[in-house]
């Protein structure tokens, strides 16, 4: 036997072993895939024998339908195990996707898959995969080249398998849907669903049914649609006592990079915290007030309406219990820092202009410590603050004579109260702070309290027209300290400070609240520390905003219980947010607007979409 008897076998066949393509005498066509379509195979054209149909077929044509309707999206299978367990690294939970459904299935889509009893098994879809149906070697030439020359492929030549992280079990209880952790495993071949209803999505998700408005819930940055009027899901959170203390006094950080959208964003969610309203100690229910730091001048923009909200947002706004529009009670408190002016022209909110007086360093000797003051130096500072205040001095320029005349230096030091060589580093300290910062031509901000803190009012302190980052920031600090001391005290200086829910925003926070091995820094950090721990007792909320995450320091980062993370590029940051691995690995693809959400005591970590149109001014 020699090649020449294969020829019956080779004769249909190039030089590279490829089939050519059909004719119209009926060959191969590459198109098919290498099925033969000749009447050899079909019946087609062959000789009846009187038994078959119409066309000579010796086969009777049958007419059958399907049983029933298909249901859901695909099946939970078998085949690769079907387990959950405590531990999630253990679980093994797959679902067969059916071909028509392929094409719309995305990682993080919600699932429901049902227990034989009508309870639910709520869960995410963490990877997706296509595995071979039959056992061939598709890794050869032969179906390379003819895959090559398809514009596709048969979708039922391939198995679509969905893995699912099992989020939570659901059930009714008396006429109420509850969720509980899971503890069950579903039936092999149970139909596997998308999750389309909103109530047993929130539920699934533990997200409050009210509370303050964040975004609505996304997958893969297209929000999750329902049959329901209106399609989307919104994300709250919780203010409600019944609940758990108000995660608005737990404390939110909003981290983004340079046209992530997080101003867009925060000034969203600050005009919800404005319609808040919270009880006090003494049963008062009272409004929310906000005072927000703005480096950039663009908060005060609160106060107007967007000119971009057209009629139908504003009405769908309103069905979704959204609050929108400017804020008529905005007011720009404007800080008098030497001969800086404030233009004021990107907004109509009333101005007010205010100055530190120095009069605060008594009981705050830090704003004036300087950057790099040891403890030595700073209870020397301390007691010379004191001494000067006790002698009825009031002003900087005051203290500034006081640490200029030589004989308190000597007898300071005589006296063994502070040494000769401590008294210069204090003095150089002290001269050494940026002019223009205390006792300008204004009214002192402890005289504008009623303005700066108002039930249901924002107040915004610009800075951007300070070109001194030093100046900059013992403004902020001298504010933030004012009102935080009297809402930590027992015997405030303000009782309107005390008996306000406050919420503090502070942007570019990062800038502010870093950690450094200065008496300043440790000072500032304790402050604020000591303010996010005592938040929710006091009302008061520390809404951060910032860009560094990284450099915010930790002792106040870790009080920190909601976070809003949009996309960020540096590797630094993103880890320093601390959210799961499964979001983390998003944020720095999301696009503007997107955002994921972790805030452990409100909902499970969810990927949310703000909205796209600003519900105050923002921008030119």
């Amino acid at each position: 036997m020699d090649m020449s008897d294969l020829g019956d076998f080779t004769s249909g066949f190039d030089d590279d072993g490829d089939p050519p393509a059909s004719d119209a005498s009926g060959g191969v066509d590459d198109r098919d895939g290498g099925r033969g379509t000749d009447a050899s195979v079909t019946g087609q054209g062959a000789p009846g024998d009187g038994d078959g149909d119409a066309t000579g077929s010796p086969f009777e044509s049958l007419d059958v339908d399907p049983a029933g309707q298909d249901r859901g999206i695909g099946v939970v299978s078998v085949s690769q195990g079907l387990r959950v367990a405590e531990d999630g690294d253990d679980t093994s939970l797959r679902a067969f996707v059916t071909t028509g459904n392929r094409e719309g299935i995305r990682l993080g889509t919600y699932l429901l898959v049902p227990y034989p009893d009508d309870e639910l098994l709520f869960c995410r879809i963490t990877a997706l995969e296509y595995a071979q149906e039959f056992q061939s070697d598709d890794a050869t030439e032969i179906n390379a080249r003819r895959m090559m020359r398809r514009d596709g492929f048969t979708e039922r030549d391939y198995k679509f398998v969905a893995s699912l992280d099992p989020v939570a079990v659901l059930y009714a209880e008396d006429d109420e849907l509850k969720r509980r952790m899971t503890d069950r495993v579903p039936k092999p071949g149970a139909v596997v669903t998308e999750a389309t209803d909103g109530d047993q999505i929130k539920t699934g998700l533990k997200i409050p049914a009210d509370g303050v408005f964040l975004g609505h819930l996304s997958v893969g940055g297209q929000r999750v649609r329902t049959a329901a009027d209106p399609p989307t899901i919104d994300y709250r959170l919780t203010d409600d006592y019944g609940d758990g203390d108000p995660l608005i006094f737990r404390h939110t950080l909003v981290a983004g990079g340079t046209g992530s959208g997080k101003t867009h964003a925060s000034k969203n969610v600050l005009r919800q915290y404005l319609e808040s309203s919270y009880e006090m100690d003494d049963g008062r229910e009272v409004e929310t007030a906000v005072v927000q730091f703005d480096p950039q001048d663009e908060y005060a923009q609160m106060h107007d309406d967007n000119p971009a909200l057209d009629d139908e947002t504003a009405r769908r706004f309103e069905r979704e219990g959204i609050a929108h529009g400017g804020h008529d009670d905005t007011v720009a408190l404007v800080p008098a820092v030497g001969d800086y002016s404030y233009p004021g022209s990107g907004h109509r909110a009333e101005q007010v202009r205010f100055t530190i007086p120095f009069s605060m360093v008594r009981r705050r000797p830090w704003l004036v410590a300087g950057a790099s003051l040891n403890d030595n130096q700073y209870t020397a500072l301390s007691h010379l603050l004191d001494r000067f205040f006790r002698e009825g001095g009031e002003t900087y320029t005051g203290f500034r004579s006081f640490l200029d005349d030589p004989a308190l230096r000597e007898e300071l030091d005589e006296a063994g109260r502070v040494h000769e060589a401590t008294f210069d580093a204090v003095k150089r300290r002290v001269f050494g702070i940026p002019q223009g910062v205390f006792d300008q031509d204004a009214q002192p901000i402890t005289g504008l309290v009623r303005r700066l803190v108002r039930p249901g009012g924002l107040s915004v302190i610009p800075t951007y027209h300070v070109n001194d980052s030093r100046a900059t920031e013992m403004v902020v600090l001298a504010v933030a300290s004012l009102l935080i001391d009297d809402k930590l005290s027992n015997d405030p200086d303000h009782r309107r400070i005390k008996e306000t829910p406050l919420v503090l925003g502070m942007d570019e926070a990062h800038n502010f609240l870093t950690d450094a091995d200065t008496v300043q820094a440790r000072k500032v950090i304790q402050k604020f520390t000591e303010a996010a721990k005592q938040g929710r007792k006091e009302r008061l909320g520390l809404f951060l905003i910032t860009q560094d995450p990284q450099d915010v320091a930790e002792p106040v980062f870790k009080q920190v219980n909601t976070k809003l993370v949009l996309n960020l590029g540096d590797e630094a940051a993103i880890k320093s947010v601390n959210i799961p691995p499964t979001l983390e690995d998003k944020v720095p693809y999301m696009e503007k607007g997107q955002m994921v959400v972790y805030s452990p005591d409100n909902s499970e970590p969810v990927e949310l979409t703000g909205l796209s149109t600003c519900v105050t001014r923002h921008g030119d």
